[in-house]
């Protein structure tokens, strides 16, 4: 174990960050006692032993060497904290903003951010795990919302159903903003078609976090919904994502 005398720092996350041992934080980990080591304190305890930091660290994988001295991984994954507040905070930076940090290059960047983005694939494909019947907007929120919440950008998608309501897939119509002149009829329902869906389900995000439906959206689900009516491959829905709310437009009426 190192010396005390290493230079303390900043608490990061709370009461489950006060039991790190700080006065590791400027040696390599390796050198560290083997029951503060994060990766030997996952394999004894169980992830949920670890810190925020401690998991970013094994994110990370690695410390650097800066002008300043050596930084430990946990000790890059406490800076990424103390800068963006939070593990989910990381979670919603893109690889270029992570790099602002001291000591996390591109490489580390794209490490951390490839395993947030698993754990959204996770969280979605749990919920496809057994085909699932669409009841009510929450089941299309359930599967599509933990992809859709945290991006910047808008993205529009279209869900695929059976006969019986049952997701048979989606396709991705556009991505980066929503307008009629974007979102085309055609783009919507050729995949649909080919796939022989019964019916369809339209969704996109709202980045800003605002679930209420403005007047495009409402423009354009409605000629979709003609559309569709025309083709016989009826819209059942439009859901707006926003965060961890969602909006129907069905339930709003806008959808008969």
């Amino acid at each position: 174990m190192p010396p005390s005398s290493a230079a303390p720092h900043n608490d990061d996350s709370g009461a489950d960050e006060a039991d790190e041992p700080d006065l590791l934080y400027h040696a390599p980990i390796h050198e560290w006692d083997e029951s503060d080591q994060p990766r030997e304190k996952l394999l004894k305890h169980g992830p949920s032993a670890l810190s925020d930091a401690e998991v970013l660290a094994l994110l990370l994988g690695s410390g650097t060497h800066t002008s300043d001295g050596t930084l430990s991984a946990v000790e890059l994954g406490r800076a990424l904290l103390q800068t963006y507040g939070s593990l989910h905070d990381v979670s919603q930076r893109k690889p270029k903003e992570l790099t602002r940090t001291r000591g996390v290059g591109p490489a580390k960047a794209t490490k951390v951010a490839a395993a947030f983005e698993a754990g959204r694939r996770v969280e979605s494909q749990r919920q496809q795990q057994d085909r699932v019947q669409v009841t009510c907007p929450a089941d299309v929120a359930n599967v599509y919302g933990p992809l859709l919440r945290d991006l910047d950008k808008e993205v529009f998608k279209v869900v695929h159903l059976n006969t019986a309501n049952i997701i048979m897939g989606d396709y991705t119509v556009s991505e980066g903003g929503l307008s009629s002149s974007i979102v085309e009829p055609r783009g919507v329902f050729e995949q649909a078609i080919l796939d022989d869906a019964a019916a369809v389900i339209c969704l996109h995000n709202h980045p800003s976090g605002n679930p209420e439906p403005s007047r495009e959206d409402i423009r354009v689900t409605r000629q979709l919904v003609d559309a569709g009516n025309t083709m016989g491959i009826p819209v059942h829905d439009h859901l707006i994502i926003a965060g961890t709310q969602h909006t129907s437009l069905a339930e709003r009426g806008i959808i008969d």
